[in-house]
C-alpha cells in the first residue's frame, strides 16, 4: 500500500444525513423547551447533542469532511432548530458564524486555520462569543490586550456573550496599545476567563448571553486571529449573521403554530355560544390557526429567499454588488420575519380562552422571545435602508447590522 493511499480520508457526510440526525434529536429538544424556559434550566444537553450530531458542519467543505452545504441548507436547518427551541438556535449563532468567517477569509494562513478549526467542529466543538460591551457607543470596545513576553494578556468585561456558557471555545476582541481591535479565541477553561449566567432579558433567557470577564487572562500567540474586515467594506458574514436572526424569528412563528394546534386539539373547549362541539370545529379557532400558519409560512419563505441571495453572492465570487443585494434582501426578510413572528405569537391566545394564559403552558414565551430577537436590530432601520436602496441605489450601512 502506498503512503498516499494509507492516508485516511475524512468521512463523507451529506446534508440529508445531517437533517436525518436532526429528525432524531429535535423532538426531544422541543419536548422540554417550555419547561426549561419557565424554570431557567440552561439547555447544556441540547447544545451538546447538536454539536455531537455534527450539525455545525453543514457548510464545511467536503474536502475537510463536512457536508459542503449551502447557506440555504444551514438556514433551513436553523429554522427547524428554532421551531423546537429558539433559545438553543440563537445560542448556536457564534458557532455557525465562525464557520462563515473561516470560509470567507482570504488572509494569509487562512487555509491552515480552516483545517484546524474544521477538524475541531468535526469532533463536536462548540464556539461561543464575547464580543459586545455596554457603557459606550454601540460597537465600542474598551477591553484591552497587551504584550506579555511571547504571548498576550487581556482584560475587560463583555456582555451579550451568546452561547459562551455552552462553549468549548470563546471568541473575543480587545484593543491593543495602538487602539486597534485584536480578535482572539480562548479555551473555555482558561484561567481568568469568567462566564456568568446573568442575562436578564424578558425573552431568549437561555441563550447564555450574559457577562464574560477577562481577568488578566493569558492569550497565546497562536490564539490571535487575523482580522480580515476592512473598515467601510461589507463582508458576506454580516448578512449571514443577520439572516440567522431572521431564521430564529421564523422558527418562533413555527413554534407558535405548533403550540396553537396542540392547544386547540388537547386543551381548548368551545365557548357557550359556539356552533361547534369541539374547538377544532369552531370557525374562529380555525381562522386563528390559519392566520398563525400563514405568518409562519411567510416568515420561513422570506428567510429562505434571503438565504438564496447570500448563496448567489457566493456564486458570484462575493462581487460587491451581489453582497450589497444580499444585505438588502436579508434586511427585508428580517423586517417581515419579525412582524410575522410577533403577530403569530400574539394570535396563539385566540385559540382558547383564559386558560391559554396559564403559566404551565408558557405560551407567552413566543412573544417575549420574538420581541427580544427583534430588538437586536430595530426593524425600522431595516425598512429605511431598503427604501434608500430602492429610491436612490444607496447601499445599506456597513455598520455590522446589515
Amino acid at each position: 500500500m502506498s503512503k498516499l493511499s494509507a492516508v485516511p480520508t475524512p468521512p463523507v457526510v451529506t446534508v440529508a444525513e445531517l437533517n436525518a440526525r436532526a429528525d432524531r434529536i429535535l423532538p426531544q429538544i422541543a419536548a422540554g423547551a417550555a419547561q426549561r424556559e419557565r424554570d431557567r434550566q440552561l439547555p447544556y444537553e441540547a447544545v451538546a447533542q447538536i454539536a455531537q450530531a455534527g450539525l455545525f458542519t453543514v457548510r464545511i467543505p467536503k474536502r475537510f469532511g463536512g457536508a459542503g452545504g449551502s447557506v440555504k441548507d444551514v438556514i433551513a436547518l436553523l429554522i427547524r432548530i428554532a421551531s423546537a427551541d429558539s433559545n438553543v438556535a440563537q445560542a448556536l449563532r457564534p458557532g455557525f458564524g465562525f464557520v462563515e468567517g473561516l470560509l470567507a477569509s482570504r488572509a494569509e494562513g487562512a487555509e491552515g486555520e480552516r483545517e484546524r478549526w474544521f477538524e475541531r467542529y468535526l469532533q463536536g466543538a462548540v464556539i461561543g462569543n464575547a464580543g459586545w460591551e455596554v457603557g459606550g457607543a454601540n460597537g465600542s470596545i474598551s477591553a484591552r490586550i497587551v504584550v506579555d513576553g511571547e504571548h498576550f494578556r487581556a482584560s475587560g468585561s463583555k456582555y451579550y456573550s451568546t452561547g459562551s456558557l455552552y462553549a468549548d471555545w470563546v471568541s473575543a476582541v480587545a484593543l491593543d496599545e495602538n487602539d486597534q481591535p485584536v480578535s482572539f479565541i480562548l479555551p473555555r477553561d482558561r484561567q481568568g476567563l469568567e462566564l456568568l449566567d446573568d442575562f436578564d432579558a424578558m425573552g431568549q433567557r437561555l441563550t447564555a448571553s450574559g457577562t464574560t470577564h477577562l481577568h488578566d487572562v493569558q492569550v497565546l500567540a497562536s490564539e490571535i486571529r487575523t482580522r480580515t474586515v476592512e473598515e467601510g467594506k461589507r463582508t458576506i458574514v454580516t448578512p449571514f449573521l443577520q439572516v440567522f436572526l431572521a431564521a430564529v424569528q421564523a422558527g418562533i412563528a413555527r413554534n407558535a403554530l405548533n403550540d396553537a394546534v396542540t392547544f386547540a386539539k388537547e386543551h381548548a373547549r368551545p365557548i357557550k355560544h359556539s356552533s361547534a362541539t369541539r374547538s377544532v370545529d369552531d370557525p374562529y379557532v380555525e381562522l386563528s390557526v390559519g392566520d398563525v400558519s400563514a405568518r409562519a409560512f411567510t416568515a420561513e419563505a422570506v428567510v429562505l429567499h434571503a438565504a438564496d441571495s447570500i448563496d448567489r453572492a457566493w456564486a458570484a465570487d462575493l462581487d460587491a454588488v451581489a453582497v450589497d443585494q444580499a444585505a438588502v434582501d436579508v434586511a427585508q426578510a428580517q423586517y417581515i420575519a419579525a412582524e410575522s413572528a410577533l403577530k403569530a405569537a400574539e394570535l396563539v391566545f385566540d385559540v382558547g380562552g383564559a386558560s391559554t394564559t396559564g403559566r404551565a403552558h408558557n405560551l407567552d414565551r413566543h412573544w417575549r422571545n420574538a420581541r427580544t430577537v427583534a430588538n437586536h436590530n430595530p426593524r425600522h432601520w431595516k425598512a429605511a435602508a431598503v427604501g434608500a436602496w430602492q429610491l436612490k441605489g444607496t447601499p445599506p450601512p456597513t455598520s455590522g447590522l446589515f
